[in-house]
């Protein structure tokens, strides 16, 4: 198999997690979209260096790590929101979720949806608010008219659901 044909199952079956990796750092849809296609082709411009032993996800997250920092420092003066520690953080969060039962990414999204849809309304909302609408927490707050702290404690125990019921579904534990 040619190396073209091989770069493009590798990242066909990763681009999921790639594109998710780098909205989870970056809010703007539009700056998603040019992060990822720089991402591509960095990475098809170093390909020599992948080492093919190695998964190809991290590698590909490293080069979006790298280019969201550099997205920040570009587009703002103020303190950049993400660093080397929460990519590293991030990064962790993304493994852990390679590792975990199910063939592909869309069957670990389809098990997260799952869980999602079986929350109670009082912990689906906010959290479908937060994480899917990426709204502000004081919109949030005012939408379904909930005291800051109130908002708070039920998206924590959201995610604690949350980190529970994909522990069962998947059947691993350390999602949370």
């Amino acid at each position: 198999m040619d190396t073209k044909t091989l770069f493009e199952i590798l990242l066909r079956e990763n681009t999921d997690m790639l594109i998710a990796y780098i909205r989870a750092g970056v809010r703007d849809s539009h700056a998603v979209d040019d992060l990822y296609q720089e991402t591509v082709l960095t990475a098809w411009k170093r390909l020599d260096t992948y080492d093919r032993e190695k998964p190809i996800g991290p590698w590909l997250r490293g080069i979006a790590g790298k280019l969201m920092l550099a997205h920040y420092r570009k587009v703002s003066r103020a303190a950049v929101p993400i660093d080397d520690q929460a990519l590293q953080w991030l990064n962790e969060r993304f493994e852990a979720i390679h590792a975990q039962r199910g063939d592909t990414f869309h069957e670990k999204l389809s098990a997260l949806r799952d869980c999602i849809d079986a929350l109670p309304d009082t912990y689906q909302r906010p959290i479908t608010m937060r994480y899917a609408d990426s709204r502000k927490l004081s919109e949030i707050e005012s939408t379904l008219q909930l005291a800051k702290e109130t908002l708070k404690k039920r998206l924590s125990r959201a995610k604690s659901r949350l980190a529970e019921c994909l522990e069962r579904k998947l059947g691993v534990a350390g999602t949370s």
